[in-house]
């Protein structure tokens, strides 16, 4: 895999551009809503079926897409923003997931008896861990990244 192609995938549905690559990018912007995480996994689903990502593959992209996009709803401020794209590691193919957030939100501190329960919330940054080959988060002026490399069988 010589060249990388990028996609943003569009909640919208709006006609793919070329990118300055030459890439083929549809713009998403996540609408900071919970109900957000559903049409993004099915315009993802849509745009990693057409590159013809194996449906094992597929479904796991699909559970760090939907983890990745909850937790930039639910913890970061917006705007969030999803991109796919084909990578190598070590020359094998690798399907990088980054979902760009606005930074975290300033919590006010709980009281023990107002802290969630761990059976609720909690796992999903583990669940990205165990699916890829490597994840990472970069805090960049103005927001940060959360990204998964995840393997192509």
């Amino acid at each position: 895999m010589g060249t990388i192609r990028t996609a943003v995938v569009n909640v919208s549905g709006e006609a793919a551009a070329a990118t300055p690559s030459g890439s083929v990018g549809h713009l998403l912007p996540v609408p900071h809503i919970r109900e957000a995480v559903a049409t993004v996994r099915r315009r993802a689903h849509a745009l990693l079926a057409d590159w013809g990502l194996p449906s094992g593959s597929l479904e796991d992209a699909l559970l760090v897409i939907s983890e990745l996009i909850t937790n930039a709803i639910l913890h970061a401020l917006p705007p969030a923003v999803l991109r796919l794209c084909w990578s190598e590691i070590a020359g094998c193919p690798v399907l990088r997931i980054e979902v760009t957030d606005g930074g975290s939100v300033p919590r006010p501190r709980r009281r023990p008896q107002e802290a969630v329960a761990p059976d609720e919330h909690g796992r999903g940054l583990c669940i990205v861990t165990a699916l890829s080959v490597r994840c990472g988060t970069h805090v960049r002026p103005g927001g940060v990244v959360r990204w998964a490399d995840l393997p192509v069988s």
